[in-house]
């Protein structure tokens, strides 16, 4: 079960009042972020390429916590224009942009390395890899400019230990995280020698369960996955601390390889 310890909404942490984009929010981590976001104050901004599981998430933190401003768009962060529009759209509406969460994901695998399909790389490198590209392109200056902006990857513990089986999805969640700390060099470098404005992050996790995983299989242990709501709050604390401590590092939710 998840260990986190719930807090009252509006607590006049860092994230009240901030604006905060969570790219790929229909799924169970999705959730789980767009509520705890709410809960801490923050106006919420979901997009998800599923209308109907990006519905069901933003309906469900609003109905968690009465009062939050969580809104869904559908975009197709596999198009630079999109993205680009969705950034725009998010200015108009808010005003400002403090953080982009980062959650779109996918798997592809095999029984062995020989076995392996590059169709499922060409797959993967969009969905981990371009998605990342266009996100952090799109979002980089407002963040800058927001003071303590965040932008924050969550990613595998694969992409340090591939596996035989894993080859593609190891080699793309490695390609984002270098471009995601490529971008923290980014922040670092126009900070003209004071703290920069935002950080870029990641997050990295073995795997992730959830509640209905958990219904599904009774008794399985999911040793070493972590629970999506204790990922959500692990993300929420990024904006406690200063951005230099937090820009270009990679926070482990699970045993370092």
């Amino acid at each position: 079960m998840s260990t986190t310890t719930p807090r009252g909404p509006g607590d006049g942490g860092p994230l009240e009042g901030a604006v905060v984009a969570v790219a790929g929010a229909g799924g169970a981590a999705g959730h789980a972020v767009l509520r705890r976001l709410a809960q801490a104050g923050a106006t919420v901004v979901a997009a998800d390429a599923d209308a109907q599981r990006l519905a069901a998430g933003v309906d469900a933190a609003r109905y968690a916590h009465g009062g939050a401003t969580v809104v869904g768009d559908t975009v197709d962060l596999l198009h630079l224009a999109a993205t680009r529009e969705w950034t725009a759209k998010i200015l108009k509406d808010f005003g400002r942009v403090d953080g982009l969460v980062h959650l779109v994901g996918g798997w592809r695998g095999s029984a062995t390395f020989a076995e392996t399909d590059l169709a499922d790389w060409d797959l993967l490198h969009d969905l981990l890899l371009r998605t990342v590209q266009h996100t952090s392109l799109a979002f980089e200056a407002p963040l800058a400019r927001a003071g303590n902006g965040r932008y924050v990857l969550v990613s595998a513990a694969g992409a340090a230990r591939p596996t035989a089986g894993n080859a593609a999805y190891a080699a793309a969640k490695a390609a984002a995280e270098a471009w995601t700390l490529a971008l923290a060099d980014g922040f670092r470098k126009t900070a003209d020698g004071g703290p920069p404005g935002a950080a870029a992050t990641i997050v990295v996790v073995k795997a992730l369960v959830n509640d209905a995983m958990r219904a599904e299989r009774p008794g399985h242990r999911f040793a070493g996955f972590t629970d999506v709501r204790d990922l959500a709050e692990s993300i929420c604390q990024l904006w406690s601390k200063p951005t230099e401590e937090v820009n270009g590092t990679r926070l482990w939710l699970t045993r370092q390889p």
